[in-house]
């Protein structure tokens, strides 16, 4: 199973055109079930690393991402992406509807993520729409499907 994933991530990556991405960093506000900050800085062409600072149930988790870019659509400025990484989160008990009154978590974990994103020409600015599932291994251990967001970026 782990073969077969590694073979669909690098066919992907390799299938993919060719193409010099708009920007080189991206500055911004993430809003979605978690709120918070974004950053993504490009490391190749495809290839960029993204931070993610959020905000929910009295804590905030912190969240560090590889990702891969690619044309959609043969669209210019419209990509879509995936990639993968992990988190660290310390939250509130008595502000989730999950935990136990009087406790504080502190969670490790793997996320992963499937995005598109549009760069617009006339000014600085990207908008993205993305899906970030994650898998807390320790503290409060369990899948949250619910990291979807939309992020608003200022590009130079």
């Amino acid at each position: 199973m782990k073969k077969q994933i590694l073979l669909l991530i690098m066919t992907l990556s390799l299938s993919s055109v060719g193409f010099a991405q708009d920007y080189t960093t991206g500055i911004g506000i993430r809003g979605g079930y978690f709120n918070g900050l974004t950053i993504k800085h490009f490391v190749g062409d495809k290839a960029a690393f993204e931070g993610i600072l959020t905000s929910r149930w009295r804590g905030f988790q912190v969240t560090g991402l590889y990702e891969i870019h690619n044309q959609a659509f043969h669209t210019p400025r419209l990509n879509w992406y995936y990639g993968f990484g992990a988190h660290i989160g310390f939250w509130d008990g008595n502000e989730t509807n999950w935990g136990n009154r009087g406790d504080t978590y502190t969670v490790l974990g793997i996320d992963g993520i499937l995005g598109i994103e549009y760069n617009f020409s006339e000014i600085p600015i990207n908008i993205g729409i993305d899906w970030k599932p994650s898998l807390n291994l320790v503290g409060y251990s369990g899948f949250w499907g619910d990291g979807g967001a939309l992020s608003i970026r200022y590009i130079f």
